[in-house]
């Protein structure tokens, strides 16, 4: 089963500094058939103006993923961690028992960011910070895990949850096979470009829910950048 969620029919709220649309019900935003999707529970598409950004401010008990699109964010935490993550990239914060962080675009254009949450396996723990390139060219024609709770993926970021955030960057009528496997979760997402998922057109910045699929072909209309949470 897939589920298309145009990007016109998501929630959010443009605050001027900040235009953020929610895949799922976040801040002021509640639908009650889009709380979450199995462990995933936000999938945020920010665009922030240059100087602007997220001051201090507490989490805990989440794995945050953020999948830089365009521009770059800079990060700092009362944990002592800080770091500048660029178009590409990924920075990944295990929040734990809590975490105090900071969120900016320190740059002199928009930075857009996928902002990605997930549930994490066991509540508390030592909160932790990285970040990590991840060069399109290494992810040209198939999927490449960017953030894993799996011992297997060693060349990812860690998530301590039982999904995997995986990218692909295609060409036009390139088509690449994801393993997702029958109880699991996909909610895939590009970045930029058209795909064709299971005879389902997907464009850019819209949602598809996937489930009950064994493996997911995704065909590029054209070149296109995509993103997908597999999840429990």
């Amino acid at each position: 089963m897939i589920e298309l969620r145009p990007f016109n029919s998501l929630g959010g709220a443009n605050h001027g500094w900040l235009d953020a649309k929610h895949h799922f019900s976040f801040a002021g935003y509640y639908d009650p058939a889009r709380v979450h999707w199995g462990d995933l529970r936000v999938w945020n598409d920010d665009t922030i103006q240059p100087g602007t950004g997220f001051p201090a401010h507490p989490h805990a008990d989440m794995e945050i993923i953020t999948y830089v699109r365009s521009g770059a964010i800079s990060h700092k935490d009362n944990q002592g961690n800080s770091g500048r993550t660029e178009a590409g990239d990924v920075q990944v914060m295990s929040a734990g028992s809590g975490i105090t962080h900071s969120e900016y675009n320190l740059e002199k254009e928009a930075t857009q960011i996928f902002q990605i949450w997930i549930i994490p396996t066991e509540r508390g723990g030592t909160p932790s910070w990285g970040t990590r390139p991840f060069p399109k060219g290494d992810r040209s024609g198939h999927f490449v895990t960017l953030a894993s709770g799996f011992a297997e993926d060693t060349d990812a970021l860690k998530i301590r949850t039982g999904a995997r955030v995986v990218a692909a960057t295609l060409k036009a009528g390139e088509t690449a096979e994801y393993s997702l496997g029958q109880d699991r979760k996909g909610y895939l997402v590009p970045a930029t470009g058209t795909v064709e998922l299971e005879g389902i057109r997907v464009n850019a910045r819209d949602g598809a829910a996937i489930s009950d699929v064994q493996t997911l072909k995704v065909t590029a209309i054209e070149d296109s950048e995509i993103v997908l949470v597999d999840a429990s």
